[in-house]
């Protein structure tokens, strides 16, 4: 009645398989975490996070998520809120719904005309790994323009 059957100790030797290269986390409204959050897959954000975030794909900030602290991913998609450091080692692409507050180091830019961009960026294209960092220090006021960015020349449309 209560012993093991050979179903049970199957499971038990059987091997956890690795996250599927298209799963995604999600964390819905009403979800607060705070402190440290790792994750290999796809996040996406539509809760809070008070914290330290790393991510080793792609971050959604939804438009009612809300991140305070650290994040380090490779691509961000932001259309919620943000404040604090962020490190982007691919794509940046800040929807017009965004409100963002600190630091940002991203290899690769796109701000929508209407967000809220209050940051300092330094951006690092592929070659900074060698020592030749090409740095843009922007520093946008309430509305940020459409800005587009290209071989590390950054361009602002008004």
């Amino acid at each position: 009645m209560f012993g093991t059957n050979k179903n049970t100790e199957d499971l038990k030797k059987s091997p956890v398989s690795p996250a599927s290269p298209n799963a995604l986390n999600t964390l819905v409204k009403g979800t607060v975490v705070e402190g440290s959050l790792r994750c290999e897959s796809d996040l996406r954000v539509d809760g809070t996070i008070k914290g330290k975030l790393n991510c080793q794909a792609k971050l959604i900030i939804g438009p009612t998520g809300t991140v305070e602290g650290e994040i380090r991913c490779q691509n961000a998609v932001i259309e919620g809120r943000f404040k604090g450091n962020l490190h982007v080692s691919e794509l940046l692409n800040v929807r017009e719904t965004a409100e963002i507050d600190g630091e940002i180091t991203t290899n690769k830019l796109l701000v929508q005309s209407g967000a809220k961009f209050n940051v300092t960026c330094i951006m690092e294209p592929d070659g900074s790994k060698n020592g030749v960092a090409k740095n843009a220090d922007v520093k946008a006021e309430n509305h940020a323009a459409s800005t587009a960015i290209a071989g590390g020349k950054t361009e602002v449309r008004n």
